[in-house]
């Protein structure tokens, strides 16, 4: 058993040592005072988020960048009560969702879609607020890289509870490991508050024609199309590493909202077009369901405790490792309850796994 378990915790450190190479290998970008002329339509749905549209909004009007070069699309998605924005110094739209499928995100997009008049679209969340030189950092890299495509990181921010600081370890950990895939030229992995993409790409692509049926994925499925074209792939798919560009978004402030996002997001894993996605999210599960299995065998008095220990840090050093790069990335702040934290993440996240192959979950008030 022991073998099986080191084995599997072995094959586990391999492939997150991979990883971690693969984020040493994105070098960090910053704005270089290049004129701006890169246009830009901002998409953002929505759905009964009054409470935090104006804080992206007022974020949207502190941006570095003129005013006549972005707008603003604002899709709402069956809010229970209409949503209306004050004067701005930029364009703002507000539009009704059209819905065609199962997946009302993807839907709002396809809307926003219609009106795009600009080269670049760029997604992100109601929840969100981004950086003054966010716009003016993604323009000064698509000047000086031959991309369609463009994804970016997303940090959390935190109150001071376990539950927000057990968020900002997970999230580093799933930053860390789509910052390193993109490294090792196997981006599969991305998140839809801060992706940028040309309409050109979307056009070309068919959108998100395939996955129309599963709710969420506007973000990775878009992304894994991409990589696998052949007129797309590698070079012109690229993750941009600024500070410049973080996106700040709010952490859930229950365990039950959280495990809900978390089931949303491990349902899409098994529709994933990209081999290795499917082969990094198997190892994962295995890695934490052998992690779970060497605590058993050490209640039942199958395995030494010396041995235990073993498999217990062998996963604990990859993870570790790969969590403080991605957060002295996307914070400023010191990493909290990560002992505590990486005890119980693989109770949090085999369950979740598992509750994803079965189970429903809600998000924005609708149950899929």
């Amino acid at each position: 058993m022991i073998f099986i378990l080191v084995s599997i915790l072995i094959g586990y450190a391999l492939i997150i040592s991979w990883l971690i190479y693969g984020f040493t290998k994105i070098n960090s970008f910053e704005y270089i005072g290049l004129k701006p002329k890169t246009k830009f339509s901002i998409i953002v749905p929505f759905r009964n988020e009054a409470e935090n549209l104006p804080m992206l909004l007022q974020s949207f009007s502190k941006l570095n960048y003129p005013t006549a070069l972005f707008e603003v699309i604002l899709v709402d998605d069956e809010s229970e009560k209409e949503f209306t924005t004050k004067n701005t110094k930029y364009k703002v739209t507000i539009i009704k969702n059209i819905r065609l499928s199962n997946s009302p995100k993807k839907d709002a997009i396809k809307s926003a879609m219609q009106i795009v008049n600009t080269d670049w679209v760029i997604t992100t969340d109601a929840d969100c607020v981004v950086n003054k030189n966010w716009l003016l950092t993604l323009d000064n890299y698509i000047q000086l890289q031959d991309v369609a495509m463009i994804a970016g990181a997303v940090t959390y921010r935190c109150k001071n509870s376990f539950l927000h600081h057990f968020q900002q370890l997970d999230l580093a950990s799933l930053q860390g490991a789509t910052i390193g895939s993109f490294g090792i030229n196997k981006g599969f992995m991305c998140n839809g508050a801060n992706f940028a993409y040309t309409k050109t790409l979307f056009q070309e692509l068919n959108g998100f024609e395939g996955n129309n049926e599963i709710a969420s994925g506007d973000d990775v499925f878009l992304l894994q199309k991409a990589m696998l074209s052949d007129k797309y792939g590698t070079t012109k798919v690229q993750y941009l590493k600024s500070k410049n560009t973080l996106v700040t978004t709010k952490p859930s402030d229950t365990w039950s909202a959280l495990f809900y996002q978390r089931v949303r997001w491990a349902s899409k894993t098994t529709s994933y077009q990209s081999p290795f996605g499917k082969s990094l999210a198997a190892f994962v599960f295995a890695g934490n369901l052998a992690w779970l299995l060497a605590i058993g065998c050490w209640l039942f008095g199958f395995l030494y405790f010396q041995s235990l220990l073993l498999v217990l840090l062998i996963k604990f050093l990859v993870d570790a490792i790969l969590i403080l790069k991605a957060n002295h990335f996307l914070n400023k702040t010191k990493i909290h309850n990560l002992i505590l934290s990486s005890f119980l993440y693989p109770f949090f996240s085999v369950s979740v796994a598992v509750y994803s192959l079965f189970g429903k979950y809600e998000w924005k008030g609708r149950r899929f």
